[in-house]
């Protein structure tokens, strides 16, 4: 995609060349609104300052940008570690470039690619809503890691586990402990990426075992909280108990809320697995050592980030590839889940 210039950006809001400056270099003296428009049609048309081009081409950057969705999540720390290794060994020069909640993380990207002259980019958590003409904007290699899609985009790069799959395997198995009534600890409601696929499969492995699915057994997350931290597991299994419904379960789709949820129970002089049973997701270390130690589905983060990385090389150096990696995660029982006696 060519870069639009400074002259059609100018054209496009219907002011002078200067006043485009101006408002790039905010300048006083430009009028609030027409500053806004035309920062607007900046951020839309992804331009870029030419003094930035012309210092950006005067060297070939070997840089690679990974964007992380999510970085409360504790899950991604290892990842991270091998990604930096990995460039690093290539000679290559690594960013970490963080993404909130609220930002679409495709522009933020895309406006790093043309100031960092990127050669690849990792997309960390997220994405799993994007078309396929929004991703096309994007004009060097990427690989979308650790996300998948609810209708996969076969063009593009994928290394992920299926996160629907892997937490009905999840809801089996607490169903199969003679749990019926399990509450879940989820993302916002709007969120289209892996709390919507881990919902997906909690519904589906309620469907299949012919259970009801209650709407007041499902804790959303809010958006003043980052989702997958130990705060929002809290705060929301205390809402489940406050709100009186009946469960006898608890699964979160992360383990750090899964954490969360038990130190809830424990405060309101509940036991695990006792009087509650708790299931998380990812397989974080800190699960294993927690006691009790949580029941969780494990995701090879090591093997995954590998690659990725690997992935990605290959697709700058345009060798052919396998562009959608699944992985198969493991279920691994701790001590935070019981078998219970069916009624």
């Amino acid at each position: 995609m060519e870069q639009i210039t400074i002259k059609e950006i100018a054209k496009l809001c219907g002011v002078g060349v200067s006043t485009v400056s101006r408002a790039i270099n905010n300048h006083p003296d430009i009028n609030e609104e027409t500053k806004q428009m035309i920062m607007d049609t900046i951020k839309k048309y992804n331009y870029v300052p030419n003094n930035s081009a012309r210092n950006l081409k005067r060297s070939d950057s070997k840089t690679i940008a990974v964007l992380i969705k999510g970085i409360s999540n504790p899950f991604f720390a290892d990842m991270i570690q091998v990604f930096e290794r990995e460039i690093n060994r290539h000679k290559y020069t690594f960013v970490l470039q963080h993404v909130e909640e609220s930002e679409d993380e495709v522009d933020v990207a895309i406006q790093l690619e043309k100031e960092k002259r990127l050669k690849g980019i990792v997309f960390l958590g997220g994405l799993s809503s994007h078309t396929e003409e929004k991703l096309k904007q994007l004009t060097v290699p990427f690989v979308i890691s650790t996300v998948d899609s609810a209708e996969p985009v076969e063009a593009f790069a994928t290394v992920t586990v299926d996160d629907v799959r892997e937490s009905e395997k999840m809801v089996d198995y607490l169903i199969e402990c003679g749990h019926e009534k399990i509450a879940i600890l989820t993302a916002e409601r709007q969120d289209a990426s892996i709390g919507m696929l881990r919902l997906k499969g909690y519904y589906q492995a309620l469907k299949r075992h012919g259970l009801a699915y209650d709407e007041g057994l499902v804790a959303w997350t809010k958006e003043e909280l980052p989702t997958y931290s130990m705060e929002n597991g809290y705060l929301l299994a205390r809402e489940l108990l406050d709100s009186g419904k009946d469960f006898t379960c608890i699964y979160a789709i992360s383990d750090s809320m899964a954490i969360g949820a038990c130190k809830a129970l424990f405060d309101a002089g509940k036991k695990v697995p006792e009087d509650y049973s708790v299931a998380g997701f990812d397989g974080l270390t800190l699960a294993s050592f927690y006691e009790p130690s949580i029941t969780t589905i494990c995701q090879p983060r090591k093997e995954m980030a590998e690659a990725t990385i690997n992935l990605l090389f290959d697709l700058i150096k345009k060798k052919p590839v396998e562009k959608r990696q699944i992985f198969e995660a493991d279920l691994i029982v701790g001590k935070s889940t019981r078998i219970i006696k069916r009624a």
